[in-house]
């Protein structure tokens, strides 16, 4: 058997696949063999810190991948994962477990609220739809610098020498990020994502401009714990779904810090996109871990291959899957590669993709 991430052989003749498996390590799928049937088991380390990229088209499994290494990190003790959830894909992790599975041990947090300088003063004209080198943005930026709430940064726009208008302008744009609700003073904190359950931080419907400002709020939160001199004793990973979405607003530079620095503090990052050229070319460079599942774009995957390793055999385009639920692992730790078919979720998945049929 082998362990992606590790690369640890483990001896069969357990009662189960998920017996097979030493600790530390969860089930990710079984070997996929040339004629489509399934092999032997294959593990994923949950031992160590990874920087971790999954990739598909739209309905090739990308989603339910990340449900997977979600449970996998739940039941593994001294871990704290985190799920960023946009799309509502994650909530069955909290509910039973399906088919007489074993529970995964998660909670929702449903409309999660941060706390606003938890967000870089330097990110809040952007975030509000500012240019910072004009004077409504400039302004918005030495509030955020000297306030620690929205109101506080309200109240230091009201009584800035500036003129009238910049102050208006500044004041109409910290008002709209006012009303997204994403801000609290008693917003989350490191003791609310370090605890024993996986913490699901359900963002469906909510706009793209906060949802990437709690993403950015939360891996600073996660990565600023763990650098502290008495850090928390669990090792979190985070994961974001739909990331494309999340780095395109204010949350790209706390997430390439968790790529690029997060290893040595031991902060786990697993970013799910079905638009790779979308992401920064670190997000690749940086991953130790590539799980790619169909891709049919040219862009996509000629952004892949140009940071694909020596030791992958062949072109990429000729080694990605076709199949749903098909998967390419690109291991750095062993330098292999594994074509597999991710298992079944034990828990619900919400990621399905609705359907006409058996509707009056």
């Amino acid at each position: 058997m082998h362990v992606i991430g590790r690369g640890a052989a483990v001896g069969a003749g357990a009662e189960s696949a998920r017996d097979q498996f030493p600790a530390a390590t969860g089930h990710l799928g079984q070997y996929l063999a040339r004629d489509g049937s399934a092999g032997a088991p294959v593990g994923i380390d949950t031992d160590r810190p990874h920087a971790a990229l999954v990739v598909g088209k739209r309905g090739a499994g990308k989603s339910h991948t990340v449900g997977v290494l979600a449970e996998a990190t739940a039941r593994t003790s001294g871990v704290a994962p985190v799920v960023i959830d946009p799309m509502g894909a994650f909530a069955g992790l909290a509910a039973d477990a399906a088919d007489g599975n074993p529970p995964v041990p998660a909670h929702l947090v449903e409309n999660p609220r941060v706390q606003a300088d938890s967000v870089p003063p330097a990110a809040w004209p952007e975030l509000v739809g500012l240019e910072p080198s004009e004077g409504p943005g400039a302004l918005a930026w030495e509030a955020a610098t000297t306030a620690t709430t929205v109101e506080g940064m309200l109240e230091a726009v009201a009584s800035a020498d500036a003129d009238r208008e910049i102050r208006r302008a500044a004041r109409n744009h910290l008002q709209r990020a006012r009303a997204w609700e994403v801000f609290d003073p008693d917003g989350l904190v490191a003791s609310d994502l370090f605890g024993p359950e996986a913490t699901v931080l359900s963002l469906a419907g909510v706009p793209d401009a906060p949802a990437s400002a709690v993403v950015a709020a939360v891996a600073r939160v996660l990565y600023d714990a763990r650098e502290r001199p008495d850090p928390p004793e669990r090792l979190p990973w985070l994961f974001v779904d739909e990331a494309h979405v999340a780095i395109d607003g204010v949350a790209e530079d706390a997430l390439r810090t968790l790529l690029t620095r997060g290893r040595a503090p031991g902060v786990s990052l697993v970013l799910a996109t079905q638009r790779p050229t979308a992401l920064p070319a670190v997000a690749a460079s940086q991953a130790d871990l590539l799980l790619a599942h169909r891709l049919t774009s040219e862009a996509d995957i000629a952004a892949l291959s140009a940071a694909s390793p020596t030791y992958l055999e062949g072109r990429l385009r000729d080694r990605l899957p076709t199949g749903r639920g098909e998967l390419l692992a690109v291991d750095d730790a062993t330098e292999s590669t594994h074509t597999l078919r991710v298992r079944e979720r034990d828990t619900v998945s919400g990621g399905q993709t609705p359907r006409a049929t058996g509707i009056r």
